[in-house]
């Protein structure tokens, strides 16, 4: 019942902001005002129709896979890992999607992974956020570039610790809200044969760079000298996603869903794509014309059993293209897509830090993911109609 109560006063304070925050001014989405709004006018309903007692059909329960001692179930992916993680927050990773950053390092690390148009220039160039959860066992992730204000506020949502190199002043006023911890710069630099700036990656521990003589800290030290706790602390809203107890098959029961096996985002510098594997059964990444791999995972393909796309409308901060996006709203263009077949959304942010809630338009309810891991995309709503599906 908490949980309930904690979701109806998160969608109506979502709906509340939306009609706040306006295409036209969001220079500081801190001044978004709410007011009260019956709650059956902010949940998305169902509506329907029944002219007799339904057939009670007895269905039998899933078989649900234990979990082994010292192990449980990761609240970012529903894979068991080490119960040693359990408490441990994510960090969120800013990592360089310009094709000469490429190939990333580490990436498949990632439990979640947002892309997220980085600005209105450069043929509106996209940039990757990722959640990793066992930050500790980092090697090489990256590479690290600047964060916006958007992704500081995503990665509140988690609870997580942004790691990014600097950005646009526009940032300043949110890294310094009390739920936001970051770190900027100073990783470690890898002598890779690239300009400077493709040249920085996170660390769990120290690295020492033999050519500059050059040691630089890792996360572990990094987070402890900034004072920052490595758990969950006061801000932590619980579980961002709720799971499926088995791997779900949505084509019998929504009649609004599609079968879905590639998804083409309108992202015209990167070209980026999903595309879905029948053989692992998850969806492929693909960025400027190749599958994304990681060198430190033999060249796997990065890949995602559930992908969340959504609408949201951007205002633009400047002729240099900074902008952030008007997350902190509500809207019903979206959709979950999973196993081969998309089912649509209706999407709810009700604050800076506060969670974004994804509901099924058709069905009613939050929806409940597949485990594995999630990729995450708000297509700018001036091109949501150019996404294609096939």
């Amino acid at each position: 019942m908490k949980k309930q109560l904690r979701v109806l006063a998160l969608v109506m304070a979502a709906m509340m902001a939306f009609s706040a925050c306006g295409k036209d001014e969001v220079a500081s989405i801190s001044e978004v005002s709410i007011s009260e709004t019956p709650i059956e006018d902010l949940i998305p309903q169902v509506s329907e129709s029944v002219s007799e007692e339904p057939e009670v059909e007895v269905v039998e329960e899933p078989e649900v896979e234990v979990v082994p001692e010292g192990m449980y179930r990761s609240e970012l992916t529903n894979e068991i890992i080490s119960e040693d993680l359990k408490d441990q927050r994510p960090i969120a990773c800013m990592v360089d999607n310009e094709t000469k950053a490429y190939p990333h390092m580490g990436l498949n690390q990632a439990d979640v992974v947002y892309e997220l148009m980085n600005s209105t220039a450069n043929g509106r160039i996209t940039r990757l956020m990722c959640l990793v959860k066992d930050w500790k066992n980092l090697e090489q992730f990256g590479s690290i570039r600047s964060t916006r204000p958007t992704n500081v506020l995503l990665a509140g949502e988690w609870n997580a610790i942004l790691v990014h190199d600097g950005g646009p002043y526009y940032i300043n006023e949110y890294l310094a809200r009390e739920w936001s911890n970051n770190l900027s710069g100073g990783f470690a630099r890898y002598t890779n044969g690239k300009n400077w700036e493709y040249t920085e990656y996170v660390t769990s521990e120290s690295y020492y760079n033999a050519d500059q003589d050059k040691t630089y800290a890792g996360l572990i030290s990094r987070i402890e000298k900034a004072g920052y706790t490595e758990t969950y602390n006061d801000y932590y809203e619980g579980p961002h996603f709720t799971f499926n107890d088995k791997d779900a098959d949505y084509t019998a029961d929504h009649a609004s869903g599609f079968e879905c096996k590639e998804i083409d985002l309108p992202y015209p510098h990167n070209s980026s794509k999903l595309i879905y594997n029948e053989d692992t059964q998850t969806y492929d990444y693909y960025c400027y014309g190749d599958a994304h791999v990681d060198p430190l995972d033999g060249n796997k393909v990065m890949s995602f059993k559930n992908l969340i796309v959504y609408a949201v409308d951007f205002y633009q901060y400047d002729e240099h293209g900074y902008l952030i996006y008007n997350c902190i709203g509500a809207g019903d263009k979206g959709y979950y897509i999973s196993n081969g077949f998309a089912i649509p959304i209706h999407w709810a942010k009700p604050s800076e830090n506060g969670q974004t809630l994804y509901y099924d338009l058709e069905k009613g309810g939050l929806i409940t993911l597949n485990t594995g891991k999630t990729y995450i995309t708000m297509v700018p709503a001036d091109v949501w109609d150019e996404v294609e599906y096939k």
